[in-house]
């Protein structure tokens, strides 16, 4: 076994970044994923998000953009222009083979072409199909289009993130297009788990805007509760305090004291246990009710050392402290390198012989991830998937 989802052949009609997400992850579970991509365009329409792209061994750029490299490793793409008729026959050949197909074309953009879900089920009753979009297959804007930054706009989390005088802020990267490709993934495996008890496969409409609604979490639920809206506070949080970042004497850190015991501590370290036994601040109703007080007499005090300081003397009182990393800090380190999570894949056709991807982070302890196929180059695998041409 190559994984839990050995044996299962996923037939992948999406692009970007949300379907890729899902059927990535579920070409490192283990599944066979056959990645359809348009030869009118050249492709995924990310493999020309770039620079930078994987060099070639002629010191060219390859269709190899980074970002695409993000979410389409463990697939084989294969070149099929289903606008075309014989386009059409081949999507509908490979789709009775497989056992999952996800889409993300708008709503009922492939009924024209006969390879909808409701198509491709009634041929195919045990089909597990998924539908990604903007804002889902009903509703009065399902024929909006969906791209991460709106959907964090519409969804309501840019509303949460800034700072407080500053402008709404996306998340630095395509953190609802990821979610929904996780949520997708996990209706797909449960969906998969009734086939198995039935023998039915089922329709799956998940969309962004949804997806991003959903993981609104606490401020979601308190605004639901209250009625009250959150305000944006940069890097505090709105129910703990402290618990945010911090400049030090030489860079940032991060605060997180979760209980009255850790703030004690916290203030002992820094030689004011007074604020601990102040009625102000003595518990974190109170530290929240006087955040803007207590912030600001905590400040200087940490500026007054370096972030190594800080962070060994609170990790030695157990109080939770950590580092504002940049990317190379954090890939490069000791603890990314024990867990696995930066993979080099090897490739015939780049100039290194080899690409660099993130890790998937499921660690099994019977079926492990694995890392078989590179992302592919457009239409690498063609021939393999379709086989030879039939004659006439």
């Amino acid at each position: 076994m190559t994984g839990a989802l050995d044996g299962l052949i996923v037939l992948d009609l999406s692009r970007i970044l949300a379907g890729p997400t899902c059927t990535q992850l579920l070409g490192d579970l283990g599944a066979t994923v056959w990645k359809i991509e348009n030869p009118k365009t050249g492709g995924d329409d990310t493999r020309s998000w770039g620079p930078p792209f994987a060099m070639g061994k002629d010191g060219a750029p390859t269709d190899l953009s980074t970002y695409f490299m993000c979410a389409n490793r463990n697939k084989k793409s294969v070149a099929v222009d289903i606008a075309t008729a014989e386009g059409q026959e081949v999507i509908r050949k490979l789709a009775a083979r497989a056992d999952i197909v996800v889409e993300n074309f708008k709503p009922d953009g492939l009924a024209k072409y006969g390879l909808d879900h409701t198509s491709l089920r009634a041929a195919h009753p045990g089909l597990i199909y998924c539908s990604i979009s903007g804002f889902g297959q009903t509703g009065p804007n399902r024929d909006k289009p969906g791209y991460d930054l709106m959907a964090q706009g519409y969804g309501g989390i840019m509303s949460l993130t800034g700072e407080p005088d500053g402008q709404p802020m996306k998340v630095g990267v395509g953190i609802a297009d990821v979610m929904c490709g996780m949520y997708a993934t996990v209706g797909i495996l449960a969906a998969l788990r009734h086939r198995d008890q039935t023998g039915e496969g089922q329709h799956i409409d998940v969309a962004l805007v949804d997806a991003q609604m959903a993981w609104l979490i606490n401020e979601g639920v308190s605004f639901l509760n209250t009625g009250t809206l959150p305000q944006r506070r940069g890097n505090g949080h709105p129910n703990i305090v402290p618990y945010e970042v911090f400049a030090t004497k030489d860079g940032h850190i991060i605060v997180a004291v979760g209980n009255d015991a850790q703030f004690r501590r916290f203030c002992d370290h820094f030689g004011v246990p007074e604020l601990a036994d102040h009625p102000d601040y003595a518990t974190n109703p109170k530290r929240l009710e006087n955040r803007v007080a207590l912030i600001q007499k905590i400040t200087p005090l940490v500026a007054s050392q370096t972030s190594a300081a800080v962070i060994a003397a609170l990790e030695a009182l157990k109080v939770p402290v950590g580092p504002v990393n940049t990317l190379d800090q954090t890939l490069n380190s000791d603890q990314a390198t024990a867990r696995e999570m930066t993979i080099s894949m090897p490739r015939d056709d780049t100039a290194a012989g080899a690409v660099r991807v993130l890790g998937n982070p499921l660690k099994f302890s019977g079926t492990p991830v694995s890392y078989r196929y590179a992302p592919p180059s457009f239409g690498e695998h063609t021939a393999e998937v379709l086989g030879p041409p039939e004659d006439g």
